[in-house]
């Protein structure tokens, strides 16, 4: 067992963490990289196409984010069809997951850019667009991925009879 290193002076210690354990080896558990490259490549691929929407549809300067509101309900949506298709119809590779769902639409749809669109419309006074936004972004996007899955489960069941 290999000697536990002491905390460094003036090194903040996590009272959680029981320093006699022996540190962990670095480095991604074996099989990992391909499910790392996978997100990466995923996540560049709906980030771009997340950019792409923004590019053809701005926000004017002021103006109320649809652009975001609809990209992050529309991410949702597909979420719902994807998880139903991979876990009830398709046994799909083991990167398909990772590189679609956590990557593609974990690109697409974004939570920063919702969270910093809140915050203009409150710094510009507008507290009533914020508050709407931040409710109907997370009412709709909810509502998306249910009625997307729901529906997707349906017809599912309708082609397999």
């Amino acid at each position: 067992m290999p000697k536990p290193r002491p905390p460094m002076l003036n090194e903040p210690v996590d009272p959680d963490v029981d320093l006699r354990a022996p540190v962990r080896r670095k480095g991604l558990p074996p099989r990992q990289g391909p499910v790392v490259a996978a997100v990466a490549l995923g996540g560049g691929v709906g980030a771009a196409a997340r950019y792409g929407a923004a590019l053809l549809w701005p926000t004017e300067p002021g103006g109320f984010p649809w652009t975001t509101l609809v990209v992050n309900v529309v991410g949702c949506a597909i979420i719902g069809i994807f998880m139903v298709v991979i876990t009830d119809v398709w046994a799909a590779h083991r990167l398909v997951r990772p590189f679609f769902g956590t990557g593609v639409l974990g690109g697409f749809t974004t939570f920063s850019t919702y969270a910093v669109d809140i915050q203009r419309l409150l710094a510009q006074g507008r507290t009533g667009a914020g508050l709407a936004y931040l409710a109907l972004t997370l009412a709709a996007a909810l509502t998306a991925v249910w009625i997307t899955a729901t529906l997707t489960r349906r017809v599912v069941e309708w082609r397999q009879q």
